[in-house]
């Protein structure tokens, strides 16, 4: 009676499963695996045509023009910026947006933005500014690695803002704050609306009034949310299309998401774990292969 019971509760939980989620497995997807120098790739955007990544914290301040194609550096700009914690790249058409804002630990007080003007196929590092923000919501700021709702790495500009999604390790949601990049001083992020993936928001990119939200759970599993614009600037009055990319076991932790009318392009770094590795890849998925 027990080893029924387990398997009918195991039947339930996988037709339940694949109601609620569309399986689109990415491995098949691979364009190429990234070179060692951007194991660490946290962060992607389409600027003018061309993919962009950078890698996360400990690493050189640099910028990384990719191949489309095959994931191949073809350029790499220098940055005058501290990288402490890159994790999300936008940009609004003149200027790229990197933003240092990783805080995992749910400790730093020093969240920052830099601005970065992109003229003529090259970064103006003497032109580079900052915008400096804090969480209203956080009061405290004591170590909580991995614990805390206060981390982000996702972000988009739209309609003059930054829009920033955080990554909620112990809610396992995502905030949506806004943030103006016009601003000098140090500012507030204005909280707007939250929803809960059940899974933490690695990247975000933004392409034809829909919002794309890529990021992982603990147990390794890969999801991709795309919620529709209902309203300027909204994004989460209505589910998403939930999709289950695989897990980072075989496609790498995914740290980086854009979009253009071709497809979704996707990145993921290097990944480690008892249970195995995976190599730091560079995936395209058509258009096509999205179910409406």
């Amino acid at each position: 009676m027990k080893k029924l019971l387990l398997f009918t509760a195991l039947i339930i939980f996988q037709f339940s499963f694949s109601q609620q989620t569309e399986f689109l497995k990415i491995r098949k997807y691979r364009i190429g695996y990234l070179d060692d120098k951007i194991k660490e790739t946290s962060g992607l955007n389409i600027f003018n045509g061309k993919l962009y990544t950078f890698n996360d914290s400990g690493n050189a301040p640099e910028l990384f023009e990719l191949d489309e194609t095959s994931g191949n550096i073809k350029n790499t700009f220098t940055i005058n910026a501290k990288n402490k914690d890159w994790e999300a790249l936008t940009n609004d058409g003149k200027n790229f947006y990197i933003g240092d804002i990783g805080n995992n630990g749910g400790i730093r007080r020093d969240l920052e933005i830099y601005k970065l003007p992109f003229e003529n196929g090259d970064i103006k590092n003497d032109s580079i500014t900052k915008i400096s923000f804090y969480y209203s919501e956080q009061t405290e700021f004591i170590p909580k690695y991995t614990d805390n709702d206060f981390d982000a790495e996702a972000m988009i500009y739209l309609d003059g803002k930054l829009h920033l999604f955080t990554k909620e390790w112990k809610s396992k949601s995502t905030s949506h704050y806004i943030i103006d990049p016009q601003l000098s001083e140090k500012q507030k992020a204005e909280k707007t609306e939250s929803y809960k993936t059940n899974f933490v928001v690695t990247d975000a990119a933004y392409f034809n009034r829909k919002l794309y939200l890529v990021g992982y759970t603990k147990k390794t599993e890969v999801f991709l949310n795309v919620f529709t614009e209902t309203e300027s600037g909204m994004f989460f009055k209505e589910k998403p299309k939930h999709y289950y990319l695989g897990s980072a076991l075989a496609i790498g932790q995914i740290e980086g998401i854009a979009v253009n009318e071709s497809g979704i392009y996707i990145s993921g770094e290097k990944f480690r774990s008892g249970l195995g590795s995976a190599q730091p890849s560079l995936y395209f998925i058509p258009n096509e292969e999205l179910k409406d």
